[in-house]
């Protein structure tokens, strides 16, 4: 079976891979999860986030925005002793803030995803890579989504993070052409 080659022989990556990277998500839950975890992956790499993502689920309330809007210095001094998970205060701190943020924008928009989905007219972007060197790290419409994001009031929230989250909630289909996923798997989350 064809795959994109980035996720290799790794079982973890492998089933990612299969199962959710590029399948469109309509679940505010599940779209915060990424967020939190791929502002985490700030100068590392997805497999170190995917292997703490269950270190991450417990330490973070299953990743219940609500509650996590709501953590004080004493969570975030435990979080921060959390060895589970990238125990970088920044990025900790930057979660809260945009559980906040999340938050606000669910009251304006109804829901996160319909605010995030709004930026493609909610029709999934399905890219044509013959080959994954050419899939890039950012585009015009993660710079115009990052831009918004952080005058919403997001932290660690750049274009190469936005993109990666357009990507792993399938806004974005960057499957490989010879990828058995290419076509797209448009289940929902």
């Amino acid at each position: 079976m064809n795959r994109c080659h980035w996720c290799g022989n790794d079982p973890l990556y492998v089933k990612y891979h299969d199962e959710e990277w590029g399948i469109p998500v309509h679940t505010d839950k599940k779209h915060f999860e990424f967020l939190v975890l791929e502002s985490a992956q700030a100068g590392l790499s997805w497999i170190t986030i995917l292997r703490k993502r269950e270190n991450y689920r417990k330490a973070y309330d299953d990743f219940d925005y609500i509650n996590i809007a709501q953590y004080d210095k004493e969570k975030v001094a435990e979080l921060v002793q959390n060895p589970g998970i990238i125990r970088n205060k920044l990025k900790i701190a930057a979660s809260i803030n945009n559980a906040l943020m999340f938050i606000k924008i669910q009251e304006e928009f109804g829901s996160f995803d319909a605010y995030i989905w709004a930026f493609v007219d909610n029709k999934p972007l399905i890219n044509h890579w013959d080959n994954i060197e050419n899939v890039p790290a950012t585009s015009d419409l993660s710079d115009v989504v990052s831009k918004d994001l952080k005058k919403r009031g997001f932290k660690f929230i750049g274009s190469t993070i936005t993109y990666a989250h357009l990507q792993a909630t399938g806004i974005i289909n960057d499957h490989i052409t010879s990828c058995f996923k290419y076509i797209g798997d448009l289940t929902v989350k």
